[in-house]
């Protein structure tokens, strides 16, 4: 399968720096902010974007994991593997960023989300993703993106990271 390496580890790191500042800014402090990885690789991501605002703000952001498995609108069609939900405290009146690693069509977010929901009433929920690749079949978007990559629905897009893969790097690679 040929493949394109389309972020860098270098590209990724800036990216993410960037991503932490947007969120700092758009919701002005870090006192009601609570970031929730998406699991798999959401998680580490969320991890990454906690330590960045926590460089800067010298203040450190609560990080949770979700696994939204249960949620998800293809359940008839895979055999789920629950990896279980992690949210210290609650959700409720908090400023909740969810975090993935790659927004495609949207659904993985709107499962996200329902799951969210069933676990309280946050002031409002934004979406971190590290990749956009397009082809949205929800209207859902980003309020956060680490970079737009268009690409084609044959194409898959690969985000690994050090803590899940060994490295960090995202590639676009033609499906054959």
């Amino acid at each position: 399968m040929p493949s394109k390496v389309v972020i860098t580890s270098d590209e990724m790191r800036r990216s993410i720096a960037r991503m932490a500042h947007e969120i700092v800014e758009r919701n002005k402090s870090t006192e009601n902010l609570l970031l929730v990885g998406m699991r798999t690789r959401g998680v580490p991501l969320a991890k990454r974007l906690a330590a960045n605002i926590a460089t800067f703000e010298k203040i450190p952001v609560t990080v949770g994991a979700l696994d939204f498995t249960l949620y998800r609108d293809d359940l008839n069609q895979r055999q789920p593997s629950v990896k279980g939900t992690d949210i210290p405290g609650t959700i409720d009146g908090k400023a909740v960023v969810l975090v993935d690693d790659v927004l495609f069509t949207g659904r993985s977010a709107r499962a996200a989300m329902d799951a969210l929901i069933d676990l309280g009433r946050p002031e409002v929920i934004q979406l971190a993703v590290l990749v956009d690749r397009g082809h949205r079949e929800l209207p859902i978007r980003a309020d956060y993106v680490g970079k737009n990559i268009p690409s084609s629905k044959d194409e898959d897009v690969q985000v690994k990271l050090a803590e899940t893969d060994g490295m960090d790097e995202v590639r676009v690679a033609s499906q054959e």
